[in-house]
């Protein structure tokens, strides 16, 4: 009997820095140590398509302005096999963490960004954004949640306190964490 060479499932850390996620191939377009592919992520992405388990992504989109962004999305989505999910991780619009850093890019992300990813939700609301009525528009269809990574000393506190401060209180949300699963 033959065995048959095990596969190892494609999990991408992308944009990942020096900081790559275990487990994960990292990709930068710089070479930083642990980087595993070298590749500017603004230009086509070089897997096939519904080729990839996972993916990764923790601080990086905020480096991309908005029309990067826009491809970033449509890329994850045509490499992402049916179903795969990505985290995104990013420092939430109130926070001194997105604009603390000069190499981020205008505008930061805010919560209403992840609704554009939905084709329904841009049908019905933002039809000029989709690639069917823009060019360079977005294409891709995921489902999206997210919630938040609080400053430490809300997340101690009881739910409705945490609710007030990140509806009243700059700096309470430090980063938004999205998990978008390909439809």
């Amino acid at each position: 009997m033959v065995k048959k060479k095990s596969i190892e499932p494609i999990r991408l850390d992308l944009g990942c820095g020096p900081n790559k996620k275990a487990g994960f191939t990292g990709v930068d377009q710089t070479a930083f140590p642990g980087v595993d592919i070298v590749h500017d992520l603004k230009k086509k992405w070089p897997w096939k398509d519904g080729s990839i388990e996972e993916a990764h992504s923790s601080h990086f989109i905020e480096h991309l302005d908005s029309m990067e962004r826009v491809h970033f999305y449509n890329e994850l989505h045509r490499v992402l096999k049916p179903g795969a999910k990505a985290l995104v991780i990013t420092p939430h619009w109130a926070s001194c963490r997105a604009y603390g850093d000069p190499t981020h890019k205008w505008p930061p992300v805010s919560e209403f960004a992840w609704y554009y990813l939905k084709r329904d939700w841009r049908m019905a609301n933002a039809p000029h954004a989709d690639i069917t009525n823009l060019a360079g528009g977005f294409s891709c269809n995921f489902e999206v949640t997210w919630g938040y990574g609080l400053e430490p000393g809300v997340a101690a506190r009881n739910q409705e306190y945490q609710q007030h401060a990140m509806t009243y209180f700059k700096e309470a949300c430090q980063d938004m964490f999205a998990t978008l699963v390909k439809s």
